[in-house]
């Protein structure tokens, strides 16, 4: 009965191998934290354990290719799966670092049609599957604020906008806002910072307020820096405040100039579970499973077949509505691939430079 439920799923494993040797080893997912991973599990991970009785070890991390580098290259891979951001996902696929996934290998939506045709096609590459379209947002706690901000730029306006700010310890999305603010159209954004004239422009943006700044790693740590009050304005995953709204946190949400993305699935190489970490990848990027996980954070799915599943009430406050995408922009992914590194070590000595602290530093 267990092998006809998983045949119907289109997840049993093509290479031979039988479900009692799958299930001996546990799968080792990696992700990221606090309400994310909490609609992974309970959209997909829950239901996959079921149906295969393979037990899921979900480890959260911070994001990057530094740890899959060091796995694969010397052949200690504890990581089966890991949910990456596309920049990062190109980047280890061109590294060698990451297992091929043939799309044809994925089961197709209900009514048939293949997946290379339902799913948004920047969201399948050579070696990953998309899971989701997330969003960087501004946000706000209503009582620690006294004047709502109304556009990017009051983000970084001290002045009128006093308060302390939180932001992502990376210079991805940071700089992009940083040049909106300073007057730069959104479809100009990357040509202005391919320029060493446009990076200079941004990172004197970030100055005006780096004295003021609480840097966060993980999307739970942008949370709490709003929900205690630490800061007044904070960049944050737009699925994230809902669920922080759900618990009673008076949380708003600033969509202009939202910076939109994919993340996507990967398998490292030189794993023991390669196999098995392709069926998971299978289950979990069913037109169900998308749903199912959109249905508990609002990100968009992205495969078309997912939308119908997903409950009216949830659409409407999905990022990729017409009305947030009207200013938004899209993360490169591409150009952060092949400037990451780059910029990071630009990014990582202008953390270290220390800036003239304003006698009244916002509190």
């Amino acid at each position: 009965m267990l092998t006809r439920a998983l045949s119907r799923l289109g997840i049993l494993c093509a290479c031979g191998l039988a479900l009692p040797a799958l299930a001996q080893n546990p799968l080792n997912v990696v992700s990221w934290d606090g309400a994310y991973v909490k609609s992974q599990i309970l959209g997909f991970i829950r239901p996959y354990e079921d149906a295969t009785g393979i037990r899921v070890n979900v480890v959260e991390y911070s994001g990057g290719i530094e740890e899959i580098r060091r796995q694969v290259r010397s052949w200690n891979v504890s990581w089966d799966v890991v949910d990456l951001e596309l920049f990062d996902a190109i980047r280890a696929c061109e590294e060698g670092l990451l297992e091929t996934i043939d799309p044809d290998s994925l089961p197709p939506a209900p009514d048939g049609t293949p997946a290379r045709e339902d799913f948004i096609s920047v969201s399948l590459m050579p070696c990953g599957v998309g899971n989701v379209v997330g969003s960087t947002v501004v946000s706000y706690h209503r009582d620690s604020i006294d004047r709502a901000p109304e556009q990017l730029a009051d983000f970084f306006n001290l002045k009128d906008f006093p308060g302390r700010r939180g932001l992502r310890r990376s210079p991805q999305g940071n700089l992009e806002w940083a040049l909106i603010a300073d007057g730069v159209q959104r479809e100009e954004v990357y040509q202005v910072l391919s320029t060493e004239r446009g990076l200079e422009r941004a990172f004197a943006v970030l100055n005006r307020i780096k004295p003021a700044i609480d840097w966060w790693r993980s999307g739970a740590e942008a949370i709490r820096l709003l929900e205690t009050g630490q800061v007044a304005m904070s960049s944050v995953y737009s699925g994230r405040i809902y669920d922080a709204v759900a618990r009673g946190v008076p949380l708003e949400i600033l969509w202009d100039h939202q910076v939109w993305f994919y993340d996507v699935w990967g398998v490292p190489k030189n794993g023991r579970n390669t196999a098995q970490a392709m069926d998971f990848i299978r289950f979990a990027t069913s037109t169900e499973s998308l749903a199912g996980q959109a249905n508990l954070i609002p990100y968009g799915p992205v495969r078309q077949s997912s939308m119908p599943l997903v409950r009216e009430e949830v659409r409407g406050i999905l990022p990729t509505t017409p009305a947030r995408l009207a200013t938004a922009i899209e993360l490169d992914a591409q150009w952060w691939s092949d400037n990451m590194d780059r910029i990071n070590i630009r990014f990582q000595r202008w953390l270290q430079r220390p800036v003239m602290v304003p006698r009244q530093l916002p509190r």
